[in-house]
């Protein structure tokens, strides 16, 4: 299955583009905080009942403030983390419903690049064991792993002769890249990258992002980009996600999205982009107060203590879900 993974990915044939890979139900995860009155548990509403749909080959992006639930819901699609509850379709299973052993089998399919390239590769194991541990894992022949580890680190960048030293005699972008390269290994058909390049300089950040990318286009992947960078996701993705306190807003091409963006929330986002040209004028939104704690959130519209717009139905009634123009929205200016 590996050889064969490889043959399609050496080719730079993907997958079409618009078929289905992952669809997500109703998505939860609350986190149990602390006892309340009478003994009763408070719950942190980390990720309230989300759905979308990430097509194949295609790198949808997850915005939004510190606290929002961006990382929770990446981590929850590879169930790393359990839903509370809600469906995660991934070609054709429902990853919620798989036993521990089943979803270790599908370990090889999905793959994640975390936020700190420096705490995620254990610093005792040489570069080639941290990317020998997926093959391990995932029961591939002894014979087959050098070739497909000199292999890999190539792809992203990186010498052979890196392959014997160890995550501390590399920098901050090079350790990105074993990152990438052990997420690679067994050739995934979905990566979520979790803040890949916040941690990194401005000079770097580029040249991963170019290496992400790249990658993309060679082996048909397909990506989940969290960031709150909304420089970064107008450069690589195809659709983004809008996310505020749980839930998700805004959700749209990329394009419709940074020209016409629809909720109140995204727009004072996108004005934070910072512009090149010094003379260039940009209105600057201002939000007001702090974003709401999750263990008690507002009332009807999650976001109507801070909105410029809100109306007495916001206070009260929670916004469906609108489609304008092909953008889905959740506001009720267009309810």
């Amino acid at each position: 299955m590996l050889a064969a993974r490889r043959e399609w990915g050496s080719r730079g044939e993907g997958p079409p583009l618009n078929k289905t890979l992952l669809e997500v139900k109703g998505l939860k995860k609350h986190f149990a905080s602390k006892k309340g009155w009478f003994g009763s548990a408070e719950y942190v509403q980390a990720v309230n009942g989300i759905s979308l749909t990430v097509h194949e080959g295609e790198t949808l992006s997850i915005v939004g403030e510190s606290g929002c639930g961006k990382s929770t819901t990446g981590r929850c699609l590879l169930r790393l983390l359990k839903p509370t509850s809600g469906e995660i379709w991934f070609r054709g299973k429902d990853l919620t419903k798989l036993t521990a052993k089943e979803m270790r089998a599908m370990r090889s399919q999905l793959q994640m690049v975390f936020q700190d390239p420096f705490a995620t590769l254990n610093p005792k194991l040489t570069i080639r064991k941290i990317l020998e541990e997926p093959l391990v894992a995932q029961q591939v022949p002894k014979e087959q792993r050098s070739s497909l580890i000199e292999e890999t680190v190539r792809i992203v960048g990186l010498n052979v002769s890196h392959l014997d030293r160890y995550p501390h005699q590399f920098s901050g972008g090079q350790r990105q890249r074993i990152g990438i390269a052990r997420a690679l290994m067994l050739r995934p058909q979905l990566i979520v990258a979790d803040e890949p390049v916040s941690a990194l300089d401005v000079s770097i950040q580029s040249q991963i992002l170019n290496l992400l990318q790249d990658l993309q286009e060679q082996f048909g992947m397909t990506y989940i980009f969290i960031s709150h960078d909304l420089g970064v996701v107008e450069h690589i993705s195809d659709r983004v996600a809008v996310m505020y306190l749980g839930e998700i807003v805004e959700l749209s091409d990329k394009a419709a999205l940074f020209q016409n963006p629809l909720h109140p929330y995204t727009r004072a986002l996108i004005s934070a982009i910072p512009v090149s040209d010094p003379d260039e004028k940009k209105e600057r939104i201002i939000l007001q107060g702090d974003l709401p704690s999750p263990a008690n959130p507002p009332a009807g519209c999650r976001f109507h203590p801070r909105c410029q717009s809100c109306m007495d139905i916001c206070r009260t009634e929670v916004p469906k879900e609108t489609t304008v123009n092909g953008q889905m929205v959740r506001c009720h200016l267009y309810s």
